[in-house]
């Protein structure tokens, strides 16, 4: 973080990163690093405080709230403390935060996830869906069209590695849809989920190295939560390594094809 501050004119985005210690599979946690290296190149700073077991989410503390993965051990220590949580992470949304949820924490942030054994695990209830876990794992790279921004179709390419099969409610909205690759259960051709200016997702790698507009995207959610006001249209960045690992990863999950 910077601790100059913002530069002049620039913002302090604040952000809510949900235990840091115990969901960081896949180095999710490189999809912070990303926000903050491309927050500091448009004069902003991301301030990042870990909200971990017994913190709470205090109302209009964050303008980002971010979680990533982990394996079932992890997500069934910290569910009852993150469902605990979850009236004020939905007043949070609500009131026009951004989330980003990756694998276990998108699951957790349905209404439930049940396990391969049959436990349960609670949810925070801010998505419309249920996951339960399947035989089979769903591995590999994945491609996704998306519409985040209405009449500006963008693809989204990552890695998923999960057992959950995660069924949206009839009428919810997903992220995208499947290119190539299984998405939320391997069947409905639609992959993670949104609601209003939060959205999760499956896809880990991290996520956003590959998938600079996503970062951006999620940047101008923030920063109208911050100043009040509108998403700002970003200044473009010289994204030359980023498009070449968006497209690598894109042709992989190409080559691997449909639903498999």
């Amino acid at each position: 973080m910077n601790s100059l501050g913002p530069a002049a004119g620039g913002m302090r985005i604040r952000v809510g990163h949900l235990y840091p210690e115990y969901l960081n599979i896949y180095a999710d946690r490189g999809n912070i690093a990303v926000l903050a290296r491309r927050a500091a190149l448009r004069g902003h700073e991301l301030e990042v405080s870990a909200v971990t077991i017994g913190d709470e989410v205090r109302p209009g503390a964050h303008d980002l709230l971010y979680i990533g993965g982990g394996q079932d051990r992890e997500q069934a220590l910290i569910a009852p403390d993150l469902a605990a949580k979850g009236p004020a992470i939905a007043a949070a949304v609500e009131d026009g935060a951004a989330l980003l949820a990756v694998c276990g924490g998108y699951q957790l942030l349905g209404r439930g996830y049940r396990g391969r054994h049959g436990d349960s695990m609670p949810g925070v209830g801010l998505f419309p869906h249920e996951t339960v876990a399947g035989e089979r794992r769903m591995i590999g790279d994945v491609l996704l069209e998306s519409e985040l921004v209405p009449g500006e179709p963008r693809t989204i390419a990552g890695f998923e590695n999960h057992a959950g099969r995660t069924r949206l409610d009839a009428g919810a909205e997903p992220l995208g849809r499947v290119v190539a690759g299984f998405g939320n259960d391997g069947e409905s051709g639609y992959e993670g989920a949104r609601v209003g200016r939060a959205i999760g997702t499956y896809l880990h790698g991290p996520l956003l190295p590959r998938n600079p507009w996503l970062a951006d995207w999620l940047l101008a959610q923030a920063l109208a939560h911050a100043s009040g006001g509108e998403p700002p249209e970003l200044e473009p960045l010289p994204d030359r390594l980023e498009a070449e690992a968006h497209a690598v990863s894109a042709r992989r999950a190409r080559e691997r094809g449909g639903r498999n």
